[in-house]
């Protein structure tokens, strides 16, 4: 039982809000309709960008595939049908990387808005994709959560890379290097070396693995899961790191971008640009809503298997000229 309030009753802020009578809490039919539409209106808002950045982004992604299987788009639109499965495996990647986060922020109650993909130039520039992201639009309250919502990207996305690395190294040739050619060869990560001697597909010397498009689609991928794993900010890496050693992150965050530095005066000149990227986007991660409970063991065996995903996808040098 409640105990009964003495002295006069004061009327629920929401009664004088929405304008209904003492205890019932409905809004007017009017005002009701009004929320309806304007929530419509803003749903279709919310659509129409990432779906119009979609569409863009599927023809980009075509235009480089075509690039990469010989074709010449604009001089032959026909040649626009060679990107296609180059396309369809990078933005599968993308998609059900993003899907991901997006599922697992749904399934705890956070607002999330649909991914948005960002169309990019296509060779020799780019591979006509800068990614993919979305925004959560509500706090996470627990570190199970963040875990959740920061791991589930990235394993989703890596499992669809390894398809795509199968199918494309099966359907790859050996071919001889011609001498006296500059040669753009790919880091090997450790999970795509393992696949390519599975399947049969180390080259003897004098001789490298012309990678199909869905194969270069697939160890894209792998690349882009290692790029998302890394412990620094607010990237998925940073979100497992910090549900896993809390504000301790930040150190481990700093200390890779130092790595990075390092690792581009090594090999790769990009891993500056990260490290500038990163450091501006910032290094720590914001604190969550619920800092005292504890990760269960379940999700620490998540976060040190998203610890070893990353171990097997990253790559000290992605691109070297020769």
């Amino acid at each position: 039982m409640e105990p009964e309030s003495e002295g006069p009753k004061i009327p629920e802020v929401r009664e004088i809000f929405q304008g209904g009578s003492a205890g019932n809490g409905i809004a007017p039919p009017i005002q009701q309709e009004a929320w309806a539409v304007s929530e419509e209106a803003e749903e279709k808002t919310r659509l129409t960008v990432p779906i119009l950045l979609f569409i863009g982004t599927v023809f980009t992604t075509l235009i480089a595939g075509s690039y990469l299987e010989g074709g010449d788009p604009f001089r032959h639109p026909a040649d626009l049908a060679r990107g296609i499965a180059f396309s369809f495996t990078l933005m599968s990647i993308l998609f059900v990387h993003e899907m991901g986060h997006y599922v697992t922020s749904k399934r705890y109650g956070i607002k999330t808005t649909p991914p948005y993909f960002i169309p990019g130039p296509w060779l020799p520039f780019g591979i006509g994709t800068f990614g993919a992201f979305i925004r959560m639009r509500s706090p996470i309250l627990k570190k199970n959560a963040l875990l959740d919502i920061g791991a589930a990207g990235p394993i989703a996305g890596f499992v669809v890379s390894i398809v795509a690395v199968g199918i494309g190294l099966y359907t790859s040739k050996i071919v001889e290097i011609e001498e006296g050619n500059a040669l753009i060869r790919l880091g090997d990560p450790l999970i795509f070396s393992f696949m390519a001697y599975f399947l049969g597909k180390v080259p003897p010397a004098g001789y490298d693995v012309a990678l199909s498009s869905m194969a270069f689609a697939g160890w894209f991928g792998l690349f882009v899961t290692s790029l998302n794993l890394l412990p620094i900010g607010q990237l998925d890496g940073g979100h497992i790191m910090y549900a896993l050693l809390g504000k301790k992150q930040r150190f481990l965050s700093m200390a890779m971008v130092l790595v990075l530095i390092l690792l581009g005066a090594m090999g790769w000149s990009g891993w500056y640009v990260w490290a500038i990227l990163t450091s501006i986007l910032g290094i720590r991660h914001p604190p969550i809503v619920d800092e005292e409970a504890p990760l269960d063991f379940k999700h620490q065996l998540i976060g040190w298997a998203s610890i070893a995903l990353f171990i097997v996808t990253f790559m000290p040098a992605p691109f070297k000229v020769s």
